[in-house]
Order: C-alpha cells, then structure tokens, then sequence
C-alpha cells in the first residue's frame, strides 16, 4: 500500500488507530509578548519544515511552503460563513494557520485535529518520498520505516511553536478522525477539511466521517478534475502510483459532480459549489481545437484543478 508524502497536506490516512490525547502546550513560557525577535526568529528557525506561513509577530513569519499570499488568498476562496461564538474543527491542521485564523475570527472553540503530519520526521521522510515519486513498485507503509515516530511527534512541533508565540487558546488532539469518536471531541459547527479528501484511499468513508463532525456546514477543498464532455457524468480519476505531481499519497480526484454526489450520499443535506473548474476564453478553446486538427488527436485530457464546496447538514 502507498502512503503520503509531505508535498502537499496529505494530513490523515487511517493506517493507525491510537488513542486520543489532548497535548498540553510544550512550550508555555514561549510568548511573543515575552520574547523578543530575536527569541522568536530563533524559535521558527529551529522547526526544520514550515508548511504553513504564519505572522508570530513582530515581524516574525515562519518560511512556510506556502506563502503568507498564497495562505490569504486561500482563506478568501473558502468563503467561510461567519465564525463568532462558533465552534470549529480543522480536520488536518499541519502547522495550524486555518486553526488559528478561525480562532482570530471569533470562534469560541477552534479544535486542531492531526494525526499524519504530525508523527512524520520531515527529514528522514524526504529520502522515503524522492525513492518511491516515480517508483513502478508500491510503496511500503511509512508507519514501517524510521520515519513514523508517533511517540515524539516531530510534525506537530511547528504548531506547538506558532500556538505558544501566539498565545492561542486553539485546542489540539493528536488522533485519526477516522477511529476518533465525535463522542470524545463533540460535533461541530463548522468542520474545515482542506486538502484532505483524494489523499483517502475510502474516501466515501472518509466523507461519512466527516458528516458525523459536523452539525452545521463542513468546508471540503480539495484536488479534483474536469472531464471535458463528460461534466454530467460523476466520475472520479484514480492514481494508483504517482501519477498526480509524482505524489503517492495521492488517491483521487473527483470532478465536480462526483464531490456533489458523494457529499450527498454521505449525509449531507445540501451542496454549494464554491469554486469550480476555472473559467477558460473563447481565444483558449479554439487553440485547443486547432492543436487537434493539427496533431490528429481526439484525445481530450482531464484539467486539475482545486474544488471548494460548502456541505451543509
């Protein structure tokens, strides 16, 4: 069987099933009123791996992959419904930007829910990832290599720096929502799963789950694909290797009317589409038709692209 890689937020697979623990905050002493900027350029730079961009403060960002533009312009596509007085889960929180940003826009309670990530040594997993990206074989459970270390948590010491500088109330538990029992954490209001959905081998399971966390509006962003001339039809693209980007942590990918579907099937009540295939010119759709004239071709390609959708209970 194949496991995430550590190139984009592969966050929860269900090879495990631990028991569920509530951390404590390891470095309490570590605060940006307390500190200085140095202190708190020191205290980012120790992290070997940022995923997430995040503000501690004066002036401090720690380097995430994903830049401080690229975080806000993600956070407005998401088009959260309005978060005060509301209780929030982030289903794969990594370094815990959305945790945080949900906690800064007013949410009573903001849970950070990671398993994955969390027990991954970044720098042991990097060697793991580079051998099997274009491997014909299947790669081998990363929980059976020297990179799974559940017992020190290496990934998770990002967002216990960024929770302690910031002084956050977010809570976080370190468990698989997939064995988790909402009876442990609660249901809640909203229920944020960002890139999550196609790195689950089940992700019909997967969705149901999530059902079970939410009793308002679960917020699924997620890799998909457009088939052209088959819009109508609810299909899904399966990776069996690492087809997608070289990343075998990737599953899935659902075209839109798929994600629709299977969020229906799965409990779900409504869904609203948030953002779709993007929009493509006249000018492009032609030169795409030239190209195959010109090249003999009737092959059409599916187009990835990010999905976002609101499903509501």
């Amino acid at each position: 069987m194949r496991n995430p890689t550590l190139d984009d937020n592969p966050l929860l697979r269900t090879r495990t099933c631990e028991p569920l623990k509530t951390m404590p905050d390891p470095s309490a002493s570590l605060s940006a009123r307390q500190l200085g900027r140095e202190q708190l350029q020191q205290a980012c730079g120790a992290i070997d791996f940022w995923w997430h961009s995040i503000d501690l403060g004066q002036g401090v960002v720690t380097p995430g992959k994903k830049t401080a533009a690229w975080l806000d312009r993600e956070l407005d596509a998401l088009s959260l419904p309005p978060l005060a007085g509301k209780t929030v889960l982030d289903i794969g929180a990594w370094d815990g930007f959305y945790s945080f940003a949900a906690e800064r826009l007013g949410a009573r309670r903001v849970v950070a829910l990671d398993h994955y990530v969390w027990s991954i040594d970044r720098s042991l997993a990097d060697a793991y990832h580079a051998r099997y990206a274009r491997a014909p074989m299947m790669a081998p459970p990363i929980e059976q290599t020297p990179c799974w270390q559940p017992d020190k948590k290496p990934g998770k010491r990002g967002f216990d720096t960024a929770r302690a500088a910031l002084g956050s109330r977010v809570e976080s538990v370190y468990g698989d929502f997939m064995t988790l029992d909402p009876a442990q954490i609660g249901t809640f209001d909203v229920v944020l799963f960002l890139g999550v959905l196609y790195h689950m081998e089940n992700p019909m399971a997967s969705l149901r789950r999530l059902a079970e966390f939410t009793k308002g509006v679960a917020i699924i962003e997620t890799h998909a694909v457009a088939v052209p001339a088959f819009e109508h039809r609810a299909l899904c693209e399966f990776y069996p290797h690492g087809e997608l980007d070289g990343d075998v942590s990737n599953w899935w990918g659902p075209n839109l009317k798929a994600l629709e579907a299977m969020c229906l099937a799965a409990g779900f009540s409504r869904v609203e589409i948030r953002q779709g295939p993007p929009h493509r010119s006249w000018i492009h759709h032609a030169l795409r038709r030239l190209h195959l004239f010109l090249s003999g071709s009737r092959a059409r390609r599916p187009r990835h692209y990010r999905a976002i959708v609101h499903a509501w209970k």
